[in-house]
């Protein structure tokens, strides 16, 4: 028997590349791998698109906290709030001083007293709350699908691999063969279902994480913010009672 003839049909038989499993996986196989691949492809373009809204969020609040914080009045910010379009917390700023003005508004108070005394200051408290919830929401779209992708890729990658061994006997039993050229193929598509559902997996969690922590940088600078402000109209729009 020439044995190096038979080495070299066997080699032939089992060196199957990554596209060639692929394209001989079973229908559910690459079902599995397609699901896998969308999720990846949507989970890395929402992280682009966080990552441009994070900066300009970053950016644009900088530039309105230093104008907040050197403007001579409330009426000076709310005029330049169009140049703050991207601002968390100009949007914060502009509820809470159309709030402000309402309730000077209903506050019935013609004198002519340099500073008014309003009341109904729970009432600014509540929009300030609501503007800052507002805005974290908006934040918070679309992480859902990086937390999903995070927490159920393996598991879907799993369910390829058992799909794929499946196979593999299958081919063991109508063959009566377990020999590496027989269960090689199956084996193959199995082991490329769990490195597709890793390699969605883990960078959609790690981009689910950054973003989080980042969010909660930004809901206590918009809580700082609202305490920086509502401590600003008690001291000079508020009366005590």
């Amino acid at each position: 028997m020439n044995y190096a003839y038979a080495s070299e049909a066997l080699k032939s038989q089992v060196n199957v590349s990554t596209w060639d499993a692929i394209s001989h996986a079973s229908p559910i196989v690459q079902l599995t791998l397609l699901i896998l691949i969308i999720m990846s492809v949507v989970s890395w373009a929402i992280a682009i698109t966080k990552h441009k809204q994070f900066n300009e969020i970053t950016e644009a609040d900088a530039k309105f906290e230093h104008l907040f914080w050197r403007a001579n009045s409330l009426d000076d910010i709310y005029a330049a709030l169009e140049e703050f379009k991207l601002s968390s917390m100009a949007k914060v700023f502009k509820l809470a001083y159309l709030e402000l003005r309402k309730l000077a508004d209903s506050s019935g108070d013609n004198s002519e007293e340099q500073i008014p005394a309003l009341k109904g200051i729970d009432n600014l408290e509540r929009a300030l709350r609501k503007a800052s919830d507002s805005e974290i929401s908006k934040l918070e779209s679309r992480l859902s699908f990086l937390a999903t992708t995070g927490s159920t890729g393996p598991f879907i990658g799993l369910f390829g691999t058992v799909w794929g061994i499946m196979g593999a006997f299958q081919k063991i039993g109508a063959t009566g063969m377990a020999s590496l050229a027989v269960v090689a193929p199956g084996i193959s598509e199995a082991l490329i279902a769990t490195a597709i559902g890793l390699v969605a997996a883990i960078p959609a969690t790690i981009f689910y994480n950054h973003y989080v922590s980042k969010i909660r940088k930004v809901d206590l600078a918009l809580n700082n913010f609202s305490a920086d402000f509502l401590n600003i109209a008690k001291r000079n729009f508020f009366k005590e009672g």
